[in-house]
């Protein structure tokens, strides 16, 4: 597919990138103080109490960004995919209505489970499945992580699953989970290459994916909205695999993996000649450089979190659930 222009030249560098570290921590012995090197023991990624302080921290933060509509208020929560997707909503809704949140209600997490791994290095992470007032029955997913012991537990992934669906996790006695390392290779597909997997399935189809609406009905969607009259519609998909965008996967009591990854999207609207592309809404012309005449161009950073069963299962990989948000656009 050829452009006029080069769409990835629209990209965003990420809001924080993961810092290579060798922290130690300090474990507390009966015999006295050892210190534990970080990058080599494993070790719980934090404590029960804490991460609960942290999804409490995150729920505050998120609520007073959303209702001011200001990006700078849970910034140090968010990262990665999620803090591409925010802060993009934010700035469209700042823009549109400068006072704040008209529609604000504030979000409320409930009945919160914590999977909390055992893993060596950084970043440290952990899992939330919680119940919310918003999503309808919905369970939200967010993934946690930091880099560092100095740095907060920042929300990475945030995504939406139909109640049910959340799949039992491996457990040792003690109640830890178990990560899974992103070049495993015991998996239907390796958690290092499911974004690339899935931007080729987008473009190309395969059977990796099992159908569903973010995979085989996404694709017919997108077909469809090519053929509109008057209109050609094209699409490219990128994996985002590096840094805050990096694949974290956690070990099923099957033996497969639920693994959270980020992909990049772009979707260039070109009207035919004598006709001109449809008038986007008013968010979208907040995030929007450049004059719309004949085309626009959208980039979308899109989370998601997958069920991967383990090689030789005869099963494929299910998109459990997808957030996807506009973060730039360019009209021409």
């Amino acid at each position: 597919m050829s452009w006029d222009r080069d769409p990835r030249t629209l990209r965003r560098p990420a809001r924080s990138a993961l810092i290579a570290a060798s922290m130690t921590a300090m474990s507390l012995t009966a015999s006295g103080c050892v210190v534990v090197h970080g990058e080599r023991e494993i070790l719980p990624s934090t404590t029960r109490a804490e991460a609960a302080k942290a999804l409490q921290e995150f729920t505050t933060a998120y609520n007073e960004a959303d209702k001011a509509y200001d990006g700078s208020l849970d910034a140090d929560h968010t990262t990665g995919a999620l803090a591409d997707i925010d802060l993009a909503r934010l700035k469209a809704g700042k823009a549109n209505n400068p006072g704040g949140n008209p529609n604000h209600t504030p979000l409320k997490l409930t009945d919160a489970k914590f999977t909390i791994p055992k893993k060596a290095g950084w970043p440290r992470w952990f899992l939330v499945d919680a119940a919310g007032n918003k999503g309808g029955t919905a369970r939200w997913l967010l993934v946690f992580t930091r880099s560092g012991l100095d740095d907060p537990f920042q929300v990475a992934y945030l995504t939406l699953v139909a109640p049910g669906k959340v799949p039992e996790f491996k457990q040792d006695a003690d109640g830890w989970a178990e990560s899974v390392p992103a070049d495993e290779t015991g998996l239907a597909a390796g958690p290092q290459t499911l974004s690339q997997d899935y931007s080729t399935y987008l473009k190309n189809g395969g059977d990796t994916f099992a159908d569903g609406s973010h995979t085989s009905q996404w694709r017919a969607l997108r077909e469809k909205n090519a053929k509109k009259p008057g209109m050609a519609t094209q699409y490219i998909d990128e994996p985002l695999t590096n840094g805050d965008y990096a694949p974290l996967a956690l070990r099923t009591k099957d033996g497969g993996a639920l693994v959270f990854f980020t992909t990049r999207h772009y979707e260039k609207q070109t009207a035919y000649a004598g006709t001109s592309v449809p008038a986007p809404n008013k968010d979208v012309l907040a995030l929007t450089t450049g004059e719309i005449k004949q085309s626009l161009t959208m980039e979308f950073v899109s989370n998601e979190v997958a069920l991967d069963p383990p090689k030789g299962a005869d099963q494929q990989v299910t998109i459990l659930g997808r957030i996807q948000g506009m973060t730039s656009a360019e009209g021409s």
